[in-house]
């Protein structure tokens, strides 16, 4: 059996993961977008060709719990000061940037704006924005923007919701083509735009930025083992049930209290 690495030996390996971060890795744009509304601000006003929008509210790495089903973790949320609403989301596989799940994003974001009585009209426009390390579609275009139409009429079905996927392989000398280039920068000094450079030197270059980001690592490698604990647990519990085994027995080889074992069941 593997020995489990030490600390020193994680901590080693955590640097050098930070070296090799650009921000097309997700984990990474969120801790250099966090708290930063005028990096997103830049990001946003080249992707949607807009350059007097003003970001009021961001968060990065967003929960939207749903009590009937799936929750959804947004890498980067914010809202402008007319309240619309933006979802920035990287996307290195193409199977994480399939449409149904742009789909499910726009809706859990919707699903939580409105408060009971409010009209729908007062609905904000919004924006689900995808940056894909592959060119998703395939048709060699810097931006795919996608809006419903009616297929008899052709005329827009004014729901002001829009997806925009940002293909992550467009090389140009434009806006676009530097900030997608950016994104793929692991050497600070070759960055283009000055926001970005900044905050990407602060982790990878600056130690308090170094320590902080190993810390964020450190907590992600914790929630994956517990989860990884909680997921074993639930199928063991559950197959040693069906076998007929009572609860307080689950529980003594388990060794977690039997209300536990019930509740791992019922998940």
């Amino acid at each position: 059996m593997q020995k489990p690495k030490t600390y020193e030996q994680e901590h080693a390996e955590d640097l050098e993961r930070i070296r090799n971060f650009c921000l097309m890795d997700d984990e990474f744009m969120s801790a250099v977008l966090s708290d930063n509304p005028r990096a997103i601000e830049l990001v946003l006003q080249i992707i949607l060709e807009s350059p007097t929008l003003k970001v009021a509210y961001s968060h990065t790495q967003e929960s939207i719990h749903n009590l009937f089903g799936k929750d959804v973790i947004l890498d980067v949320f914010c809202t402008d000061i007319r309240g619309t609403t933006f979802n920035v989301e990287i996307q290195r596989s193409d199977q994480g940037a399939v449409p149904k799940r742009a789909r499910y994003h726009a809706s859990m974001i919707d699903s939580r704006i409105l408060a009971p009585g409010q009209s729908y009209q007062d609905l904000p426009e919004s924006y689900i924005i995808f940056i894909t390390e592959n060119d998703y579609f395939s048709q060699s275009r810097p931006l795919y923007h996608i809006e419903r139409t009616g297929r008899e009429t052709g005329l827009p079905f004014e729901d002001f919701q829009h997806i925009i996927y940002v293909n992550g392989q467009y090389k140009s000398d434009d806006p676009l083509g530097r900030l997608i280039h950016d994104f793929w920068c692991k050497n600070t000094n070759n960055m283009n735009f000055q926001v970005l450079r900044d905050s990407v030197s602060y982790y990878k270059d600056v130690k308090e930025g170094n320590l902080a980001m190993c810390r964020a690592l450190e907590e992600m490698r914790n929630e994956t083992r517990t989860e990884t604990r909680k997921q074993t647990l639930e199928e063991v519990a559950k197959a040693l049930l069906l076998d007929g085994m009572p609860l307080s027995k689950i529980s003594s080889i388990l060794n977690i209290p039997e209300e536990e074992v019930k509740d791992l069941c019922e998940a």
